[in-house]
């Protein structure tokens, strides 16, 4: 191996066991695990490095539980220090050269998806939270996980998240919903609104909407639906009503979707993080009705189906590849 070679071994060695002590600190965010997946996806040498690591740390628990331990309280302040995994691992790393640890994560707290932007908000959920929340008096909003609303006049902004809206008969000519670049606009009417990474998708359940976005008018009637981004409006399309309103069941029904996409939407009711690693795994197509109460089963059911290697880690994160 030449030099080069061995610094480059070095410092993928050191990376993939920063990331596992990372991982298993349970002070991992969302975009701690996005950045995670995307370092791993660099290369091939970056995903075996990571798996070395973790092996390392699946042959640590043996030796973890089998050290000695004191037997009385008082005489635990004579025995050696208790190391536990994390810190057998960061004695590895420190052995093929410094362990760089972020401040962040020694430091930070879990930061929650609704931390400093959800207190913002006139209304909002936490993860896998759902609430109903009566607007105008004549206006009734149930909210789903993840969401975020504020108050507007004649309406409310979906900043971000799910919300079913039952408008009735009102004073007003409308009730404006407003999501990202676009509004969606009723009168007596039921409709479900869904921002999710700035992708818009509204759907009407009963009466009639408008949608506006970008100078384009699109009217909705029962069993319609649409989706608009900063890149246009789609066609008006057939809806899948049970799907889409699954989630007031407590149940997330998915027809033909890419595994990728339906771990991304799992991820939004569950604590911790899937993260998936295998881009081939996830373009398998799913048919599946996961109950809310259930999703912790679901990497073993990946695992059944698709024979997936699953890696569970503190924190509620599990790696699949």
């Amino acid at each position: 191996m030449s030099y080069f070679a061995w610094r480059a071994k070095i410092r993928l060695t050191r990376e993939a066991t920063n990331w596992l002590i990372r991982l298993t600190s349970g002070r991992v965010t969302t975009e701690d695990a996005d950045a995670f997946r995307q370092w791993c996806q660099q290369s091939p040498q970056h995903h075996a490095a990571f798996d070395e690591a973790r092996r390392l740390w699946r042959n640590l628990e043996p030796a973890m539980s089998a050290a000695p331990s004191c037997a009385h309280e008082r005489q635990a302040s004579a025995c050696a220090p208790k190391w536990g995994r994390r810190a057998f691992l960061g004695a590895a790393a420190a052995s093929v050269g410094m362990l760089w640890l972020k401040p962040e994560l020694l430091l930070n707290p879990e930061v929650g998806w609704s931390s400093l932007s959800g207190l913002a908000s006139d209304y909002q959920t936490s993860l896998g939270e759902q609430k109903n929340i009566v607007l105008a008096g004549n206006v009734t909003v149930e909210m789903n996980t993840l969401t975020r609303i504020d108050r507007r006049k004649a309406g409310m902004a979906l900043l971000a998240g799910e919300a079913q809206i039952l408008t009735r008969a009102m004073d007003l000519p409308r009730w404006v919903v407003y999501a990202e670049n676009g509004e969606v606009r009723a009168g007596a009417a039921n409709f479900n609104v869904r921002n999710v990474e700035r992708q818009v998708n509204v759907t009407c359940l009963e009466g009639e909407v408008a949608v506006i976005c970008q100078s384009v008018h699109r009217q909705l009637r029962a069993g319609q639906q649409l989706s608009y981004n900063a890149s246009g409006v789609g066609e008006v399309v057939r809806a899948n009503l049970e799907q889409v309103t699954a989630w007031r069941q407590q149940q997330l029904i998915f027809n033909r979707q890419p595994l990728s996409q339906v771990i991304d939407e799992i991820n939004r009711y569950r604590p911790g993080k899937i993260i998936l690693l295998n881009s081939q795994l996830g373009r398998r197509l799913v048919q599946a009705r996961f109950r809310l109460d259930q999703l912790e089963s679901v990497a073993a059911l990946i695992h059944d189906a698709y024979g997936a290697k699953v890696t569970a880690l503190p924190g509620g994160i599990v790696v699949l590849s």
